[in-house]
């Protein structure tokens, strides 16, 4: 078997050659795009810490009220942020938020309209799954290398390998969705003369609209997973606590840290839940 590894496909030197070509040719294009992303998380971090936990802790609570008109589950929204501020955790919990937020704003910015593009044009969808399955396949960890080679560390390729790895949600669902329109449906609204555009924002995202919800459901939660690869490379949040309790084999600090994550989970999950349902 000497003479199949003797002349090695260089994969890894076509890659090298890429990212070379990308860091001295688009070196604007990345420094433009981590200003925006670096822009985009500083104003929601600005945006929930500036009240204090008290307060954001209402109007969460109150936001949570308005979505779902369930006092159980408001009750827990409540508590559950009180649990996070008595443990100290209030502002890495606004830090992957922020994450969180900002990730699912550019996912479904770009996935929703992907998927509308691609259920329309069913041939792009084939070209392009593909290429979502191995955006999904590869580990998340792979994606930090490109992250750190065109942003540096800190919030910025966290907040870049994120999208990467989650924006496939977005497209796939809202594929779905949009695709799985009955065709009496569509037929009826050019009967009635709709044109394309009252087609799409009547009929078809009125139609797929629990689909792409599902879809940010899913969007969040997987951004929520990223939280403590993003630390690997310098994203501050709640999974800095867990490397360092990883580092130093500390079992008191991971599982509290990792409760806390799995209580601001719990969180957007329902909250997001209800109002998939509601609507």
């Amino acid at each position: 078997m000497d003479w199949l590894t003797e002349y090695k496909i260089p994969l890894g030197a076509w890659a090298q050659d890429i990212f070379d070509w990308l860091q001295l040719h688009g070196g604007w294009f990345f420094d433009g795009l981590a200003d925006v992303m670096s822009w985009l998380i500083d104003k929601l971090l600005w945006i929930m810490q500036a009240p204090g936990p008290i307060v954001l802790t209402l109007v969460i609570t109150a936001v949570a009220w308005w979505l779902q008109r369930n006092w159980k589950i408001t009750l827990f929204v409540f508590f559950g942020f009180l649990f996070i501020i008595n443990q100290g955790y209030f502002e890495e919990t606004t830090e992957s938020l922020a994450l969180v937020i900002s990730s699912c704003m550019i996912c479904m910015v770009v996935g929703v309209p992907i998927g509308i593009l691609t259920a329309h044009r069913p041939r792009l969808y084939q070209v392009l799954q593909p290429i979502l399955d191995l955006m999904q396949t590869l580990p998340p960890f792979v994606y930090l290398i490109p992250a750190i080679v065109f942003f540096g560390i800190g919030m910025v390729p966290g907040l870049l390998a994120t999208v990467i790895f989650v924006v496939p949600a977005p497209i796939r669902l809202t594929y779905l969705g949009i695709s799985s329109v009955p065709q009496p449906l569509l037929e009826a609204a050019d009967a009635f003369g709709g044109t394309p555009w009252q087609k799409l924002t009547k009929v078809e995202l009125h139609h797929a609209l629990p689909q792409i919800m599902a879809g940010l459901n899913q969007t969040i939660m997987l951004s929520l997973s990223m939280v403590v690869v993003a630390a690997l490379v310098g994203a501050d949040g709640l999974g800095v606590p867990v490397v360092r309790a990883l580092n130093q084999v500390n079992p008191a600090l991971g599982f509290e840290s990792g409760f806390v994550i799995v209580v601001v989970a719990i969180i957007l999950d329902r909250v997001l839940k209800i109002r998939r349902q509601n609507g």
